[in-house]
């Protein structure tokens, strides 16, 4: 079967005719030049108001990169018509195989953005023999056609968090949609400010933000106030993976300080190599991290008491009321406060100035959590770190909006793969 039988049947174009392939032989990389004309009689399209227009004259030939054959470099090879529209006058003519100037084709652009949702853009620019810049071009046009047709109905639950995405602590902010059955990123925010999440709630307009139930979010100020501005009616949760996250962080405080005093006092170093028996859950402690666990439980030391809190604040999740799971919170503040440990208390009155929102982990049905936020999180993380530093932000929004968007792709009768 001839390589133009090929192309007619996988990217037919309408109006054209493909020409006898040439192979030429360049030092190291040959490539293939294919040919195109205009079929016979047909007339060129104008690039300004779409109408069929008689041909005036033709402009130098230019080539247009396509999927490469067999690891063989592809062009399609046109000399572009210009036609004498009576509306718009004399007009370079659209090309159906290309956007614009463009010089690489739609089917060649949208399979490198395809390629980029899995590897780094440089390594799809090394592995089809192109730039850096032909793929970032070919993701920003997939991301823009998506975006434009972005479907924004059914958004009822959402979850707001940041990511640190350049050194220095600099962030951002993104909303994801976490209904049953479609989790993706709508939309993120240069900056974790309150600003930046007012700009979420004006992009996504009031009708829709009314129609939004639950929220899960961590305990960022900003995100609170306007949370609480925007969609007051919504259930707010912040559930456990935020606060255990606090529950370690105090434990290690403790474990920390605790040690250094022991080693100043000459004592045993009992608490050496025991950060994570402490802080891991059960489950997935290795062998010799619950046998130091358990050589550690019989001392009465800070740190085994500031453990043993921790394990039985886990009690708390297995509620299945609203109201019971307060009472077990209000006791557990109690007792955290008559402990004399300062993180552990620090903990406590954190828990106590958001026991609403935290109780809301149970008026949701412990069905929306910032547990599925953490998960498109990594996602996210993930994609920053193949990017090895975005320079600009705005490359930033676009390559997570072309990984974790779910955006609309144009329907092909071929797929390439």
């Amino acid at each position: 079967m001839h390589i133009t039988t090929i192309l007619k049947r996988v990217h037919k174009l309408k109006g054209f005719v493909y020409g006898p392939p040439e192979l030429i032989a360049l030092e190291g990389a040959p490539i293939l030049e294919i040919p195109l004309r205009p079929r016979r009689g047909s007339r060129g399209i104008d690039s300004g108001c779409g109408t069929r227009a008689a041909g005036y004259d033709r402009l130098p030939e230019r080539r247009y990169e396509f999927i490469p054959f067999w690891g063989i470099l592809v062009f399609l090879v046109y000399a572009p018509r210009r036609v004498a529209c009576p509306q718009c006058g004399i007009k370079v003519e659209r090309l159906p195989w290309t956007e614009g100037k463009s010089p690489i084709t739609t089917r060649y652009a949208w399979f490198l953005a395809d390629w980029a949702k899995l590897l780094a853009w440089s390594v799809v620019a090394a592995r089809f023999r192109t730039s850096w810049h032909t793929v970032a071009g070919a993701v920003e046009g997939a991301v823009a056609w998506g975006r434009e047709r972005l479907d924004l109905s059914g958004i009822t639950a959402i979850g707001v968090d940041e990511i640190a995405w350049r050194k220095g602590h600099v962030y951002a902010t993104v909303v994801y949609q976490i209904n049953e059955g479609r989790k993706r990123l709508p939309w993120v925010g240069e900056h974790r400010k309150a600003k930046t999440l007012l700009r979420f709630f004006h992009w996504l307009d009031r009708e829709r933000s009314a129609a939004i139930a639950f929220v899960a979010s961590d305990m960022w100020k900003a995100y609170l106030k306007v949370i609480a501005k925007k969609i007051p009616h919504a259930i707010h949760v912040l559930d456990r993976f935020h606060l255990m996250q606090h529950m370690n962080k105090a434990i290690d405080q403790v474990r920390a300080e605790e040690a250094k005093q022991m080693k100043r006092r000459g004592l045993e170093p009992l608490l050496a190599h025991s950060r994570w028996c402490l802080l891991r859950h059960d489950h997935y402690l290795t062998g010799r991290q619950r046998e130091k666990l358990v050589s550690l439980l019989p001392y009465n030391l800070r740190t085994v008491k500031a453990y043993l809190m921790k394990e039985e604040f886990h009690q708390f999740w297995d509620y299945v009321s609203n109201w019971w799971a307060g009472v077990f919170l209000d006791a557990w503040c109690r007792r955290a406060m008559l402990s004399k440990i300062e993180p552990v208390k620090r903990v406590a009155r954190m828990l106590r100035g958001h026991r609403e929102l935290i109780l809301n982990w149970f008026r949701a049905k412990k069905e929306f959590s910032s547990g599925a936020v953490e998960g498109l999180n990594n996602k996210a993380k993930l994609s920053t770190k193949m990017a090895y530093g975005y320079g600009a932000f705005k490359t930033l929004d676009t390559v997570l909006y072309h990984r974790l968007g779910d955006l609309h792709q144009p329907h092909f009768t071929h797929e390439f793969f």
